[in-house]
């Protein structure tokens, strides 16, 4: 495939792939040494593991921001293609676990991933090289949901959207917590953060303070 442009964050580069139907955006995130992580690898695990190739990164691990069918749908394609772990929250695991029965009920067929072998906590370090990702509990649109946080940037899963946030009225949903949350790990963050979020554009956190409807 020909490499789209990468967002920059000083030595750190990030691509992101929108897969599936649902056009969720799967996260590829490296530091200089060319050591990074997959994020999310929702649909489409020929395409993402084309951009892995194409962009010369050694993966290291993939790591979820929760077990929403559409955001594992590629977990076990790209798991074995690179021979890497995968990390969840253990509060997702009953989302992740439902993943292909759930995706049937919107008429589309998912391979149901094995079990994830590691599990994410909140605090946790993630380190490639000098890539560090730091995971943050934020629950309220699914349980056991985190978002990793870096050097001037946060892979929001589905918390925060450009001029939105994360539904709330699925299965272990919960309004008043996801908007607390979103207070306490994202708005604390510098306002020129920049937000990358499960599907559509990125963001900044101070366009989301002063412009976001439901905050």
């Amino acid at each position: 495939m020909t490499l789209p442009a990468p967002f920059q964050h000083g030595e750190t580069r990030l691509w992101l792939l929108p897969t599936g139907p649902l056009q969720e955006n799967c996260y590829l995130v490296t530091g200089p040494e060319q050591q990074g992580f997959l994020i999310d690898p929702g649909d489409d695990a020929e395409r993402i593991l084309a951009l892995v190739q194409a962009s010369g990164v050694q993966v290291q691990a993939v790591l979820l921001t929760h077990g929403h069918f559409d955001h594992i749908g590629a977990v076990q394609a790209v798991r074995e293609a690179l021979g890497v772990p995968v990390y969840l929250h253990p509060g997702a695991t009953a989302d992740y676990a439902s993943g292909q029965e759930r995706a049937a009920l919107f008429g589309l067929p998912l391979t149901q991933p094995a079990p994830a072998d590691q599990r994410i906590a909140q605090g946790q370090e993630f380190s490639a090289g000098s890539l560090h990702l730091t995971a943050r509990d934020l629950p309220g649109h699914a349980q056991g949901h985190v978002v990793f946080v870096g050097d001037g940037f946060v892979l929001a899963g589905d918390t925060l959207f450009a001029g939105s946030i994360g539904r709330t009225d699925l299965p272990g949903g919960n309004h008043p917590q996801l908007i607390a949350g979103i207070q306490a790990e994202l708005l604390t963050l510098d306002g020129d953060t920049a937000v990358y979020p499960g599907h559509g554009p990125a963001t900044t956190v101070a366009r989301e303070q002063q412009t976001n409807p439901f905050l």
